[in-house]
């Protein structure tokens, strides 16, 4: 198991080497990992790829995915290509989408081409003032 994600993230199953995976007929979230420094710090994977699936065993692994040999490149070889996966209990696609958006902000991943930002700026979330509101009434429990 691999802890991915912010906070307490999510549990991800693996990680396993790609080549020889069997991916089972069902949705996940996967990520593809390689270890940048095998030689120094074994046990530390960089997270290369974010995606979803409604079916893994769809998704043409472990090498005639579309960005394949983008991950074969930046691990150096096809036998260094690591996937973790996490199926959603109950989740349906949108809450994969999201979970693949949120991974892929935090860590940006180099072989995702489509990239996310959850970074927050301050006129989004400041106070503000308008001539047709009033400021917020504070009433206790006991107050009518």
């Amino acid at each position: 198991m691999i802890r991915l994600g912010s906070l307490a993230g999510y549990s991800f199953e693996g990680p396993r080497l790609l080549g020889g995976w069997t991916p089972p007929p069902s949705p996940a979230v996967y990520a593809i990992l390689c270890k940048p420094e095998p030689e120094t710090r074994p046990d530390k994977y960089g997270v290369i790829y974010v995606g979803h699936a409604d079916d893994l065993s769809a998704e043409r692994f472990p090498f005639q995915h579309p960005r394949a040999a983008c991950w074969i490149r930046r691990a150096g070889s096809k036998w260094k290509v690591y996937i973790a996966t996490f199926e959603v209990p109950g989740g349906g696609r949108p809450h994969r989408e999201q979970i693949t958006r949120e991974l892929t902000a935090i860590y940006r991943p180099g072989c995702n081409a489509q990239q996310y930002d959850h970074a927050w700026k301050a006129e989004w979330i400041g106070e503000y003032q308008a001539p047709t509101t009033g400021p917020v009434s504070r009433r206790g429990p006991d107050q009518a």
